[in-house]
């Protein structure tokens, strides 16, 4: 770790150690998204990056502060603790070190969602943290398009990340922070998804997130997120018929099945033929999931260690594995079947609750109600571009944000409701802590 990185982490922790409960979750975020995963402190085996070091901070806060989960345990949370109990449980089944490994993704991606929980206990603190990340990622939009402009990443000095910046058919693809451009370039998509949950009372912020958030999608020149955004708003769209969702389900599961039937390929070969910034890598996508289908004895039970056999094609990072651009099947590889069905059930529960907190906030106004939807949206952009890419760097706790955002709306029966204050709170007010 370099003295960027030093003093980053210490500015991080002094913050998260000192802010009221409802900015705490600021530092986390900031830092561990303008920080590339080459800031690490190795200890033996293990590497710590800033978010998982950060992690250890929020936990020693939440300990001195006897700060908790405001509602207690939902179905996603305990839905989460199982999926990472199967993870590192599978370690039994890969190779000697694969628990090393696990337990990182375990305490990094798990320990922020439960910090992210305890942070946000209600709407208002979620709208507060979107109109920070809004604005506070408009030098990251900025940063990168120099960076498209030079093709030089003004953040490889950090490491973990390339200095040279990506080009494809011609167009630099810039990366920023992240691990690659389409990760970047989903992190952009989200925001701009943020800023369209402000747009109805706080059009400066709101803009601010479409600035920022198409600013990182044109400056990381990825089909990927701009498909993402695409999504998200096919699902602001739905919101008119918010009250026809169980037909409108029906009516999407009856036309996959005919679009199955009439094509020659199966029907997910349908991103194999979407290509916006050219030079797209959909067949890919499309051909791993075949193989994924053709090889499912290998990994069906445990996962696998070893895919190479699946593509034409490898990485440079591990000689036994091809590129699995898809998080379902990361699951699946890593966990088999029971990991991947843990994970699909936390986003089906995440979904349930959005319209269980539709329905508890139904007396609250027609702008929360279309607040609580987009997140349902959001989550549905996650879900889709999860399809063509399997997070791995930090933006994977842009998933987590979402999933604790829509937890924090959600009151359990019998549990006081920790949403109804911001009924009586002023949008712009900061007086609670």
């Amino acid at each position: 770790m370099n003295a960027i990185g030093a003093f980053v982490l210490v500015l991080a922790s002094i913050l998260i150690l000192t802010l009221p409960r409802r900015l705490a979750i600021l530092p986390l975020l900031l830092a561990a998204t303008y920080m590339t995963r080459g800031q690490v402190l190795e200890i033996g085996p293990a590497n710590f990056d800033i978010p998982r070091l950060l992690v250890v901070v929020g936990f020693l806060r939440v300990l001195a502060r006897s700060e908790h989960l405001s509602d207690g345990l939902h179905g996603v949370d305990k839905l989460l603790l199982t999926w990472a109990v199967t993870l590192i449980g599978m370690s039994a089944f890969h190779t000697s070190d694969a628990w090393i490994f696990r337990m990182g993704i375990v305490w990094t991606e798990l320990g922020c969602y439960f910090l992210f929980r305890i942070f946000l206990q209600d709407l208002e603190d979620v709208r507060r943290t979107f109109m920070f990340l809004c604005v506070a990622l408009l030098p990251l939009a900025a940063l990168m398009m120099i960076e498209k402009v030079t093709g030089h990443n003004p953040f490889g000095g950090l490491g973990g990340v390339v200095e040279n910046s990506l080009v494809r058919d011609g167009h630099v693809r810039a990366a920023g922070p992240f691990a690659h451009p389409i990760l970047a370039g989903t992190v952009g998509a989200m925001v701009i998804a943020m800023g369209l949950a402000l747009r109805q009372a706080f059009h400066g912020r709101a803009l601010a997130g479409l600035l920022s958030g198409g600013g990182i999608i044109f400056a990381a020149t990825s089909s990927g997120p701009i498909l993402t955004v695409l999504f998200i708003g096919i699902g602001l769209a739905a919101w008119r018929l918010r009250d026809s969702m169980r037909t409108v389900r029906w009516i999407v599961f009856v036309g996959i099945i005919a679009l199955d039937a009439v094509m020659k390929d199966p029907v997910y070969f349908l991103m194999a033929r979407i290509d916006i910034s050219g030079g797209s890598q959909g067949y890919y996508r499309a051909q791993l999931v075949r193989s994924s289908i053709q090889h499912l004895s290998e990994w069906w039970a445990t996962g696998t260690d070893y895919t190479r056999h699946w593509m034409a094609s490898g990485i440079y990072a591990n000689d036994r594995m091809v590129d699995i651009t898809n998080h379902f099947l990361a699951m699946g590889v890593m966990g088999g079947l029971l990991l991947m069905i843990v994970f699909i059930a936390i986003i089906a529960y995440s979904f349930r609750d959005v319209g269980r907190a539709l329905k508890q906030h139904a007396e609250a106004g027609i702008d929360q109600q279309r607040f609580i939807w987009t997140l349902g949206a959001l989550l549905f952009g996650f879900v889709m571009t999860f399809w063509s890419i399997s997070l791995f760097d930090q933006s994977v706790l842009y998933f987590y944000l979402c999933l604790a955002a829509i937890q924090s709306i959600v009151r359990q029966p019998g549990l006081m409701p920790t949403a109804t204050a911001f009924l009586a709170v002023s949008p712009s007010s900061h007086s609670r802590v």
